[in-house]
Order: C-alpha cells, then sequence, then structure tokens
C-alpha cells in the first residue's frame, strides 16, 4: 500500500465491513440470541420503541439516493389508480355490452371517457422529459407508483427513454409498482406522512388528474401547506376544469368565507399536456435563453 494513503484511511471498520463479515459457528448464532450487530438485527429494528428510527430511514434512503442520482427538480403527478389506459377502457365497454349488463355498460362508458386523462398524463409526462432534458437542471416526474394516471406518468417518461420516480406505499391489499418507474428510484414507504413530504420536497409544480379519496388527501394537504405559508408557492395545476368544478365548489367556499378570494388562485385549471407545459414554460421562464431550475429545488 502507497504509504500516502494511510493518512485518509479509516481507523475503524466500517459498518458494512462488520455486517457482512463472515462469521464462525457460534453459540450465540441463533435467532433468539441478541449478539447480533443491532442493525443487522430486523426484529431489534421492527420494535415500536424503534419507530423514530424508522421514520427517520424513510426520510434519508430515498432522499439519498436521489442526491446520489443528482435529481434536483421534480413534477408530482397524483391521479386515480382506476383510470384505464384507452384500449382497457374499451375492452372493458366490449364486455360489458356483450354481457347485457346496463349498470354494467354505463360504468364502462363512464371509465372509457376518463381513460382521455390517461392519455394526457402519459403526453405530459413525456412533454416534461423531453423538454427539460436540456435544462440545467432536468425535470423529473414522480407519481405514487401504482397504477392509472401514475403508471401513465411514469409511461411517458419511459417510452422516451427518460427516467421517473415512483413513491410506492404499503397497503392492505396487494399493490405492485408499476412497471414504467426507474428501478432505481422506485421506492417503498411504510408511512404515508414521510412519503407525502418526499412529493414536495423537490417539486417546482403539482399536477392534479381526476382521482378520489387519495388524489384529494394529497391536493388539500398541499393547498393548505401553501395558503398558510408553510411552503413556498409553486404551481397547482388541475386537469380537467368539469371534474373538478362539479366535486368542489370553491365559490361556495368564498362565499361562505370559508377560504379567502385569492385562495382560488393556488390553482389553476387546465385541459391538454401542451397547456399544462404552456402554463409552467410562462410561469418558470423555461424559454429564457439561460435556465436556472436548479434554484426552485429550494424547500423544506
Amino acid at each position: 500500500m502507497d504509504k500516502r494513503t494511510e493518512l485518509t484511511a479509516r481507523n475503524f471498520p466500517s459498518a458494512e465491513q462488520e455486517a457482512h463479515a463472515p462469521q464462525p459457528p457460534s453459540l450465540y448464532g441463533g435467532k433468539e440470541s441478541a449478539y447480533r450487530l443491532a442493525f443487522t438485527d430486523t426484529d431489534f429494528l421492527l420494535k415500536e420503541e424503534l419507530r423514530p428510527v424508522r421514520m427517520q430511514l424513510e426520510l434519508l434512503k430515498p432522499e439519498m439516493v436521489q442526491q446520489q442520482h443528482g435529481i434536483e427538480s421534480t413534477i408530482v403527478i397524483f391521479g386515480s389508480a382506476r383510470v384505464l389506459p384507452p384500449d382497457a377502457a374499451q375492452a372493458e365497454l366490449v364486455a360489458a355490452r356483450g354481457q347485457g349488463d346496463v349498470a354494467a355498460v354505463k360504468r364502462a362508458e363512464m371509465g372509457l371517457a376518463m381513460s382521455r386523462y390517461y392519455d394526457e398524463a402519459q403526453r405530459f409526462a413525456a412533454l416534461v422529459t423531453d423538454r427539460s432534458r436540456s435544462h440545467d437542471t432536468p425535470i423529473y416526474v414522480v407519481t405514487g407508483g401504482g397504477p392509472g394516471i401514475m403508471e401513465a406518468g411514469n409511461r411517458g417518461a419511459f417510452e422516451i427513454g427518460g427516467k421517473s420516480i415512483g413513491l410506492n406505499i404499503v397497503l392492505p391489499h396487494e399493490q405492485a409498482p408499476n412497471p414504467y418507474i426507474t428501478p432505481e428510484l422506485c421506492f417503498q414507504f411504510h408511512y404515508f406522512a414521510l412519503r407525502k413530504m418526499h412529493f414536495l420536497m423537490r417539486s417546482i409544480a403539482l399536477v392534479c388528474f381526476p382521482g378520489g379519496f387519495g388524489t384529494l388527501d394529497e391536493l388539500f394537504e398541499v393547498m393548505t401547506l401553501q395558503q398558510t405559508g408553510k411552503v413556498r408557492r409553486r404551481p397547482i395545476l388541475l386537469f380537467g376544469r368539469d371534474f373538478w368544478t362539479r366535486l368542489i365548489d370553491f365559490d361556495h367556499l368564498v362565499e361562505t368565507g370559508m377560504i379567502s378570494p385569492g385562495d382560488v388562485n393556488l390553482f389553476h385549471y387546465v385541459e391538454t399536456a401542451e397547456e399544462a407545459w404552456a402554463h409552467l414554460e410562462a410561469h418558470y421562464g423555461f424559454d429564457l435563453p439561460e435556465t436556472t431550475t436548479g434554484e426552485f429545488a429550494d424547500d423544506i
């Protein structure tokens, strides 16, 4: 060894080295033994008292991995897991008509109508990925990692050769990540709160497609944080004015004094991928000669 390397050599073995070091047979090597290193002892790490440590790990792991990949700016796509791709929605309608079930046909017709949002989410993700390739800081699409609108977002980036992020959550029913997430950027969470924090930490915009309770939860948390000044303002784009205005009567909230008139400026309605990207271009000046998207990544 070059003696000069001794100046910076480790004084102690790393935790990784000790965790992977071969262990000779021992009386204390069994599962019931307390002899294992604490950070290799899964049973110990899963104890109720270790919850704060597990929460810290869920904060640190996605943060450190994204730092390693140089990810600074993201756009988050929220939306229903139930929205089907148009071809799948068309197949369901054909099947329902074949069965002669009037209620099933009505549901399938609505499913086909809603499937246009799958297309728009896919096209929007492709636009974001493609148009920001030349930015000082490329923008990466982030989704909840599941099917439906989330799949469409990851798929849009994947099909033009880009990377995207998936923040999946463990649920009582089976939930697997969609197949279009970049594998090294596919994360799994136990804690909803930490997952939602990671949605915001690098985001320069949030784009909400039609969805149910989960989408509404995510949307209203972001609007509340911005309304109360807990996070900096960033564009919130709602795809589908007709859907959102029928679902939420924002004017009624203003009229009854439940929100301030200016609170309706927290979001904007858009209908197409191109309209959404144009709004972001105007807001951030993406069309200017020099981009400074890296500055927009500073956050909580």
